[in-house]
């Protein structure tokens, strides 16, 4: 959900939550993936190749928890690797049910030589910051995401921006889906219904550059609105081709009671920041989502 429109706006009534501005960033951060990274590199068997580069055998459950992803795609990713022979897994004596992992020297290699693309992906990025900024911007991530992040978290992965923005986002994510799931209300829809309350009816076309995602993405999204009585299609009577989306009266008692509950949800989050700090990581994701 949600390609990362180039030409996008930020408009203030988004630029100044930090929930929507994770969004964007790991919107940003996943469309990067596609353009800077080529074939045959993945970007989370790179991470479990730097996790196994102590040679000590560990399970598939301590790789997926060392690199924050869920355990259905490391079993994915562990499947790659073993068949590209840069993983080799054997039987755990231990617990015969599961299965121990360890890097070959082939994937020793690999790991060297997909370095070069992740530092490429570093630099597409954070273009425009500064060295300053951007060791600014990692460290505010880092602050917030180590709570979330296991001990044995290799330090090339703690040192990366794009690592740290989608987990982070990978967290707030689950944390707000929890919080909004009786009000039958997304943490996706959040930013849509606050750019159709400040901006008034508007198309589709609009509303996706406002949130910086593609055209089949934002009507995925005005679908489930709709559906949930939120916002309602229009056809303009001067122009039945063309539709504009109104926000629904539901809304009105909808919106309010999900704002405070995604408040309270990113409070809890960025807590460990000060309140300096955090205006500082605001203003950085603003640069970072519209790369001035």
């Amino acid at each position: 959900m949600g390609e990362l429109d180039p030409a996008a706006v930020l408009t203030p009534e988004l630029a100044v939550l930090p929930g929507h501005l994770i969004w964007r960033a790991a919107a940003k951060v996943t469309a990067a993936l596609a353009d800077t990274l080529p074939k045959g590199v993945d970007i989370h068997a790179y991470a479990a190749l730097l996790a196994l580069a102590a040679g000590q055998a560990r399970s598939q459950q301590w790789l997926a928890d060392t690199v924050a992803v869920s355990r259905t795609t490391m079993t994915k990713v562990v499947a790659q690797l073993v068949e590209q022979g840069l993983v080799e897994r054997v039987r755990n004596e231990a617990d015969r049910r599961s299965y121990l992992l360890t890097r070959t020297p082939e994937g020793a290699v690999a790991a060297r030589r997909w370095r070069r693309h992740a530092e490429d992906l570093e630099e597409a990025i954070t273009s425009g910051f500064s060295t300053r900024d951007r060791e600014e911007l990692r460290r505010l991530l880092l602050a917030v995401a180590r709570p979330g992040l296991s001990t044995e978290t290799p330090d090339a992965l703690l040192d990366s921006i794009g690592f740290l923005v989608t987990r982070i986002h990978q967290r707030m994510y689950a944390d707000m889906s929890a919080a909004l799931d009786d009000l039958h209300v997304e943490p996706r829809h959040m930013g849509s219904l606050i750019a159709l309350g400040a901006g008034g009816p508007m198309t589709q076309a609009t509303l996706a550059r406002q949130l910086g995602i593609s055209g089949p993405s934002v009507v995925e999204l005005v679908d489930h609105l709709e559906r949930y009585g939120l916002v309602q299609r229009r056809r303009l009577d001067t122009d039945r081709r063309s539709q504009m989306l109104h926000v629904q009266p539901k809304a009105a008692d909808v919106v309010p009671q999900a704002m405070s509950r995604a408040q309270v949800v990113t409070d809890g989050l960025l807590s460990v920041l000060t309140a300096p700090a955090r205006q500082r990581l605001v203003r950085l994701l603003r640069r970072f989502v519209t790369g001035e």
